[in-house]
């Protein structure tokens, strides 16, 4: 599907490319002895390079600003949306919303209605937002009026990884109607985690979810990872998420 990332090369050319705090998206490049050509190579880490350098200066912004920003990520329909409009009466933090999708400006208006500050970037073809589309995002939100910018990227649980925004913390939703077996398939997505949220963990009678056998696998892959379960419909696990967040800006 899309161009520069990688993910339109045949199958079996693309396992592993990643961005990770100790393992970088060039280094996989490179690890993966299926990516054997060496102008494919050449091209991917030299967009992957001048994004690296886009989103340094994002974070310089940021950390200009004081704020906090966060990269949502998860397959589509995991909740990522409905998250922020559900914190919005419960969050003791101000925050604005960058939202990715491919087309429509659903998202952002649906936000909007709430009273939340959101600016919609559709990336047509892309599969993933990166930091040149944060950038440009950026000048259409009051940075001077909030403490958090969420960016919910596109949902996709493969290219989103590989792609530093500028962000300070990277958290990632699975839902239980997506079964237990994300983490295992998807490894590259959990690994880059900071935090991981199982959403709509009041429907995990109906779906038969393990949510033990998720978090054995997550911290197998990523010992240091956080983990939350939350439901829209349950203000008690959203407090605890927004304290959650509480505490990273605290901690800033």
């Amino acid at each position: 599907m899309c161009k520069d990332c990688g993910c339109s090369l045949p199958k079996d050319e693309n396992k592993e490319h990643n961005h990770h705090h100790e393992h970088t998206h060039h280094e996989h490049l490179h690890d993966n002895p299926q990516l054997n050509d060496k102008k494919t190579i050449s091209v991917i880490t030299k967009i992957l390079e001048k994004n690296d350098h886009e989103a340094s200066h994002n974070r310089e912004h940021f950390n200009s600003k004081k704020i906090l920003a966060i990269n949502l990520m998860s397959s589509p329909g995991s909740g990522k949306t409905t998250l922020l409009e559900s914190i919005k009466e419960i969050a003791n933090f101000k925050y604005s919303v960058i939202e990715g999708d491919l087309e429509t400006n659903y998202d952002a208006k649906r936000l909007i209605d709430k009273g939340i500050e959101a600016h919609q970037i559709t990336t047509g073809t892309a599969c993933h937002l990166d930091a040149f589309m944060v950038h440009k995002a950026l000048h259409h939100l009051n940075l001077e009026n909030n403490q958090v910018v969420f960016i919910e990227n596109v949902g996709n649980l493969v290219c989103p990884a590989s792609y530093d925004l500028g962000q300070h913390l990277n958290i990632v939703l699975l839902s239980t109607p997506e079964g237990v077996d994300k983490v295992a398939k998807y490894p590259v997505m959990f690994r880059s985690a900071d935090l991981i949220l199982i959403t709509k963990s009041d429907l995990k009678q109906f779906f038969d979810f393990d949510s033990e056998i998720v978090k054995a696998d997550a911290r197998r892959l990523n010992p240091k990872v956080d983990i939350l379960e939350i439901s829209s419909k349950d203000d008690e696990s959203l407090k605890r998420f927004c304290d959650y967040i509480s505490l990273r800006l605290s901690l800033r």
